[in-house]
């Protein structure tokens, strides 16, 4: 047999499991397509019909950067329903992925996953069958959902159901070669079996003998992915903690941001010098409007929440949550320290997703931006590469106008708020752009631009000096 994974044939190669995956969102649509890639048999089950007719015809409902073409070359391995009774039986793995939003409280709503663990294990057919939570929850979820399926299982015996905690630990825009190349795979169980059995299933994953499909090339430098093998309360914690320390780095890199443009230091250049510390490193100490998406905010809340059940504080975090929402209001006080008054000002508002490479708009801060925005009295313009139509049904409640295209947005307005560091803007002809403005004022609260044409006003974070005056034109921008 060839064991170069280059040549590999994976569907050939890999010992076939059966997979149910239960939740089609962006956790568990790209579990199945990742696991069908592998080579197993993957059924994907969804209680709204409209997705799972999606999926069936090779149409994702979300935005993710090569998912679709992943999807489409592992479809003779995957299928997609809503019965439980026609998935559920024959798997020999069964992941529970489905939401956890959060509560008023900061803790997660877990009626998602209580009914999902319940239909699941009505279903289960009396072989060893594990079941894997994928869903992001607190501490002591496991042993409850092995409450639920020794309450609801037909045949129930100690030992036949385990459940085994696999958390990712994906990033939206780039899901595909988190899955296929990730750092760690972390198991949390009681249970030898359920481990083995996992291990089995990621064995492709962790021997790196699947090929690389072309849309995801193997990194040059990717060696193995480490595999942490825990109890299943470990697992859990490491998933929150994981968040809460990423949150944690990017506010504390808005923190410094904020005194950099007290003593006239420029946080690009601080984090540069930082980030070459080993035990710091480069990523997730961006400045800019503060987090957003599903994960970090429900994740540090969840944890503040968890302490406070057991009368234990966690000052870092609630400051880290301080930081990112202070973030947000400092966007609109930039922009007013030129414009004064928003009444009547047209605004143009780039970027609506909460990173680039997503449709995702969950925890945006361009939301409030743009509500603070209309609050103030101020005629908002939106452009996004891909999430405007997701944001024509979530974002009803918002009032504003959407424009084809930056330079169409732009067109007239007072000033342009950069929310989103989308390629898009960072690559186009800005003095373009900004000449069918009515004055050229940009807030780039990603800190996109690394010169500014002549005449423009600029306000980014961390950089009062960090861009000047250039004749070069729009191909300085980058």
């Amino acid at each position: 047999m060839d064991n170069n994974p280059a040549t590999n044939n994976t569907a050939a190669t890999v010992n076939s499991l059966k997979v149910a995956v239960v939740g089609t969102g962006y956790v568990g649509m790209g579990t199945a397509v990742m696991l069908a890639y592998l080579g197993h048999q993957v059924v994907g089950i969804d209680i709204d019909q409209n997705k799972v007719d999606m999926l069936s015809r090779g149409e994702l409902p979300i935005y993710e950067p090569g998912l679709e073409d992943l999807l489409i070359e592992s479809k003779d391995r995957l299928r997609w329903t809503t019965d439980y009774s026609t998935a559920i039986p024959g798997a020999d793995v069964i992941f529970i992925c489905v939401g956890t939003p959060p509560l008023p409280s900061g803790q997660p709503n877990l009626n998602y996953v209580a009914e999902a663990a319940r239909s699941v294990a009505k279903n289960l057919n009396g072989k060893l069958q594990v079941v894997v939570n994928k869903s992001t929850v607190p501490v002591g979820t496991g042993d409850w959902v092995s409450r639920i399926i020794e309450d609801n299982a037909l045949d129930y015996a100690s030992g036949q159901y385990v459940v085994v905690s696999n958390p990712e630990f994906l990033r939206e825009g780039t899901a595909l070669q988190d899955s296929l190349y990730p750092d760690r795979i972390v198991l949390g169980s009681n249970s030898p079996e359920g481990i083995a059995r996992l291990e089995q299933l990621y064995a492709p994953l962790l021997q790196q003998t699947f090929t690389a499909p072309s849309i995801a090339p193997r990194p040059e430098t990717y060696g193995l992915p480490q595999l942490v093998k825990t109890s299943l309360s470990s697992a859990e914690m490491i998933k929150y903690a994981a968040n809460a320390f990423l949150a944690l780095k990017i506010s504390f890199a808005n923190e410094v941001a904020g005194l950099c443009e007290c003593v006239d230091a420029d946080i690009e250049q601080v984090t540069r010098g930082i980030g070459f510390d080993q035990r710091i490193g480069h990523r997730f100490l961006s400045a800019g409007a503060g987090w957003g998406g599903s994960c970090f905010g429900k994740d540090t809340a969840a944890l503040i929440s968890t302490g406070s059940e057991y009368g234990y504080s966690m000052p870092i975090l609630r400051a880290a949550v301080e930081v990112n929402q202070r973030q947000r209001h400092l966007i609109i006080n930039k922009l007013q320290r030129h414009l004064r008054r928003l009444q009547g000002k047209k605004v143009a508002v780039l970027g609506l997703a909460f990173k680039p490479n997503t449709d995702d708009l969950r925890d945006a801060p361009a939301h409030d931006c743009i509500h603070r925005l209309t609050e103030l009295g101020a005629e908002v313009v939106v452009h996004d590469p891909v999430a405007m139509p997701h944001a024509r049904g979530q974002w009803a409640h918002l009032k504003y106008q959407e424009a084809e295209s930056a330079e169409a947005a732009m067109q007239g307005a007072d000033a342009v708020i950069v929310m989103t560091e989308w390629d898009d803007y960072r690559h186009m002809d800005w003095d373009k752009a900004l000449s069918g403005m009515r004055r050229r004022l940009i807030i780039d609260s990603r800190n996109i631009l690394a010169t500014v044409p002549e005449n423009t006003t600029i306000e980014q974070i961390g950089r009062v000096h960090a861009a000047q005056p250039s004749t070069v034109g729009a191909g300085a921008l980058t």
